[in-house]
């Protein structure tokens, strides 16, 4: 009996810890900012934006001579800006007008990252640009990886309430939900009822028509590939599945030319939907 009272303890203190340690699973912001598109030769305008919340966020707008299209890219749980140099290569690459920004809490971003504070600084970028940047909403791309695809998820379920519809969406290497992502990790706790995040995709892209590409590695270790094939399965508008290869955070890397070819095709097939 008291064995089984000391694991039924050390049960309930796992529970009260995951509880209280959700933020910073799921948040890992880095203030030092160790570089810039300058120093990969990308022109750059390093902009300031105000969120709903009337919280400052930094974000990066790289514009090309001659885009195709522009791409708002929503980045991962880590790091900041600095961290997606290789991201704005290939990007720049590709003839996309970029605009990145930081989290709050991120980089040289003001506040602390929640779920509220992403939506309103996803729709702050978004609105920076069609209304500062003058670019317009068909003419533009929804990019999300990982948290970021979340993040992307939930601001195009929040413009298509407006009926705003960008030309298309990209989901990299992300998930359907919070409390799944949890359950996943750790079958052996009641994490459905202890998650305190939703980020629910499965959700927030259910009205979405726009075409979309979905990419993602049977080998990612952070996110499990069944979480990002059910999200692609679960779409109703045009889309199309490209796996990686290598691990969560380096697959974009790691797929040699499969990654830029499948971006390539994606914006190829777009055409008929941007002018």
């Amino acid at each position: 009996m008291n064995l089984l009272g000391l694991i039924g303890l050390c049960y309930v203190a796992i529970i009260v810890w995951m509880y209280f340690s959700q933020e910073k699973k799921l948040y890992a912001p880095k203030r030092t900012m160790t570089a810039n598109p300058s120093d990969i030769g990308l022109t750059h305008e390093s902009i300031w934006l105000t969120t709903r919340l009337n919280t400052r966020i930094h974000a990066w707008w790289v514009p090309h001579p001659a885009p195709r299209c522009t791409l708002l890219f929503s980045h991962g749980n880590g790091g900041n800006l600095s961290h997606r140099l290789d991201s704005l290569r290939i990007f720049h690459d590709l003839g996309l007008n970029v605009l990145v920004y930081d989290y709050s809490g991120y980089g040289r971003s003001q506040g602390k990252p929640s779920e509220a504070a992403t939506a309103a600084d996803a729709r702050a970028a978004w609105d920076w640009l069609v209304e500062t940047g003058s670019v317009r909403a068909q003419d533009s791309i929804l990019f999300g990886r990982s948290l970021g695809g979340a993040v992307t998820a939930n601001l195009a379920a929040e413009l298509a309430m407006s009926g705003i519809a960008p030309a298309g969406l990209i989901m990299e290497s992300t998930f359907t939900s919070v409390p799944d992502m949890g359950a996943s990790m750790y079958p052996w706790l009641p994490v459905r009822l202890l998650a305190r995040y939703a980020y629910n995709s499965l959700e927030n892209l259910s009205s979405l028509r726009c075409p979309g590409l979905f990419l993602h590695s049977p080998e990612d270790e952070t996110v499990p590939y069944q979480l990002g094939r059910t999200l692609y399965d679960s779409y109703q508008g045009p889309k199309t599945f490209v796996n990686l290869s290598g691990t969560h955070n380096a697959g974009f890397r790691t797929s040699g030319h499969r990654y830029p070819d499948a971006l390539n095709a994606f914006l190829d097939s777009l055409k008929k939907h941007i002018n």
